[in-house]
C-alpha cells in the first residue's frame, strides 16, 4: 500500500486542481455549452497527453496519474453532461438527443484529433 501512495496523492492533487479549472470555465461558460466545451477539450488534451507520455518523451511514472487520472479526469465532466441532457429533455427530447450524441461524437473526434496532431508533429524535423 506504501507504494502507492504516492500514485494516490497524484491523483488526488490533481483531481482538485482539475475540478476548480473546471469550475473556473463553468462560471464563464454556462451549462450546457460550458460542459459541451469542458469535455471536448478535455478529451482533446488527454489525446495529446497520452501521445506524449507514452510515444514521444519518456514521462515520469506519475506524470499520467497526476495529469491524465487527476488534472483531466477532474476537468472533464461526464456526471454534469448527464445533468445537462436531463435538463435538456424537459425542454426539447430531439435538443438532448442531439447533445448526448454530439458530445460523444465531439469527444472521440477530440481525442482522435489530439493523438494524430502529437504524433504529427512529432514527425516533423526542426
Amino acid at each position: 500500500m506504501r507504494s502507492e501512495l504516492p500514485i494516490v496523492a497524484a491523483v488526488s492533487v490533481g483531481g482538485g486542481l482539475g475540478a476548480l479549472a473546471r469550475y473556473l470555465v463553468g462560471l464563464a461558460v454556462p451549462a450546457p455549452w460550458g460542459t459541451f466545451g469542458i469535455n471536448v477539450l478535455g478529451c482533446f488534451l488527454i489525446g495529446v497527453l497520452m501521445v506524449l507520455a507514452t510515444e514521444t518523451f519518456r514521462a515520469h511514472r506519475l506524470v499520467r496519474p497526476f495529469l491524465g487520472v487527476g488534472v483531466l479526469g477532474g476537468f472533464t465532466t461526464f456526471s454534469a453532461y448527464a445533468v445537462d441532457a436531463d435538463q435538456l429533455l424537459s425542454d426539447s427530447p430531439w435538443l438532448a438527443g442531439a447533445y448526448l450524441v454530439g458530445t460523444l461524437v465531439a469527444a472521440l473526434v477530440a481525442v482522435a484529433a489530439g493523438v494524430w496532431l502529437v504524433r504529427r508533429l512529432a514527425r516533423r524535423p526542426w
